[in-house]
């Protein structure tokens, strides 16, 4: 973990669930196709829950990427301060959305604790088992993308676009996992 402050963007997510590891693929994503300055950490949380508790203690700022299941048209995205997605019930319908609200209320109640956004894309199918992301999903995965760029540059991050991995490419590296291209539970970007 980098020194104390600075912005930490957190992808959340499973993704055995369909729609459900579109956190995780937007996290690989940005670490793939960006460079930022400064330095931001990137870290891939998937279901590690409170786990993940020490980096909103740990940062000035903190994103989660994540699903966001409230009433909308599949493929929405939200961008949530921590203090309106701790007031909606509805929201926690996975148990890794459960965990975020909770830790973000248990953190409120600390000394300090990182500002926190969720971007969040409102999934279409979060019970099939597939590794994959369903079409209405994939087709707003760029609008993610684009909000978690413009939430970075409103933070003072510069974010410039390197050749990278497509998405399709980056599901495969989940769908097929070797030795040589094995996400680790932690990345950092740099």
């Amino acid at each position: 973990m980098s020194e104390e402050g600075g912005v930490a963007v957190i992808g959340v997510g499973n993704i055995l669930f369909k729609d459900e590891g579109v956190g995780i693929y937007a996290a690989r994503y940005l670490r793939e196709n960006f460079d930022f300055s400064p330095e931001i950490e990137i870290v891939d949380g998937g279901t590690l829950g409170f786990k993940l508790m020490t980096y909103y203690q740990s940062f000035d700022r903190v994103i989660i990427l994540d699903t966001v299941s409230i009433k909308d048209e599949p493929g929405a995205v939200y961008n949530l301060p921590s203090d309106a997605l701790m007031g909606l019930g509805s929201y926690r319908q996975t148990a890794h959305e459960v965990e975020v609200v909770e830790m973000l209320e248990i953190c409120s109640m600390l000394e300090k604790m990182a500002e926190v956004s969720v971007i969040g894309i409102v999934p279409h199918d979060i019970e099939s088992v597939d590794i994959s992301l369903t079409d209405r999903v994939k087709e707003s995965f760029n609008a993610l993308i684009d909000e978690t760029i413009r939430h970075l540059q409103r933070c003072e991050i510069v974010c410039n676009r390197k050749s990278g991995a497509s998405l399709e490419e980056i599901i495969e590296i989940y769908n097929s996992p070797t030795m040589k291209n094995q996400t680790p539970k932690f990345f950092q970007q740099g």
